[in-house]
């Protein structure tokens, strides 16, 4: 199986011209990576160029809200993407894995036509909406976890909520495991289970239900 080491040769960074993002930038820059600065709200419009600026041919996206991605479960979605018979492979068309795993990957092809076609707020803050609201134009893949259904649980940092419960996730594991995976947080939660509660009864996609109400105002 395709290992995720092959990817983290191509990362990108995909941020905006505000000037908060200079940090982020200057970071970036200092661990060697590529960096492409655009659009803080047409997110759809700053992955088109991006991709355009260095001529990539399939994109494999991530956000950096979900700073404990497990490389085994990109590799699934990669190496399902691999076999050629797909425009669009995620994780999250049916959420079967913990929020803070997501994985899409699509062809450039694809990333162009949605920038073309795009007309809803929510489709161009949210990159791939268009592509898996239209099965009737993509090929969609949905890859489920198996056995239990975790997608109740929270591994993402959109509230300070979260960012407790992940800073303890890391500072738990990061020194015993290094690079740990989803199995190692799984058995530490099961020995921990009240941290749990710190980030309990968050909605998952808050942010895409709001701007799907921005849909409805323009």
């Amino acid at each position: 199986m395709l290992r995720i080491r092959w990817c983290a040769t191509h990362i990108i960074k995909a941020t905006t011209t505000n000037k908060k993002d200079d940090a982020l930038v200057a970071f970036a820059k200092e661990k060697g990576l590529k960096v492409y600065r655009g659009s803080e709200e047409d997110v759809l419009d700053r992955f088109y160029r991006t991709a355009v600026e260095y001529g990539v041919e399939h994109i494999v996206r991530v956000t950096p809200d979900c700073p404990i991605l497990d490389p085994d479960i990109m590799d699934r979605v990669i190496s399902k993407y691999l076999e050629g018979t797909y425009d669009y492979v995620s994780n999250t068309i049916t959420p079967t894995y913990p929020d803070g795993y997501d994985t899409e990957v699509f062809p450039f092809s694809a990333l162009e036509r949605a920038w073309r076609e795009a007309k809803l707020y929510s489709e161009r803050e949210h990159v791939t909406s268009y592509l898996y609201k239209h099965p009737d134009l993509f090929r969609l893949y949905n890859v489920k976890k198996e056995g239990e259904d975790l997608s109740w649980m929270r591994f993402t940092v959109d509230t300070p909520r979260d960012f407790e419960f992940v800073s303890e996730v890391f500072e738990k594991l990061s020194p015993v495991h290094g690079i740990f995976h989803m199995d190692d947080i799984l058995r530490f939660l099961k020995e921990n289970p009240e941290l749990l509660d710190i980030n309990k009864g968050i909605s998952r996609n808050e942010g895409y239900q709001i701007s799907l109400l921005k849909d409805r105002k323009t």
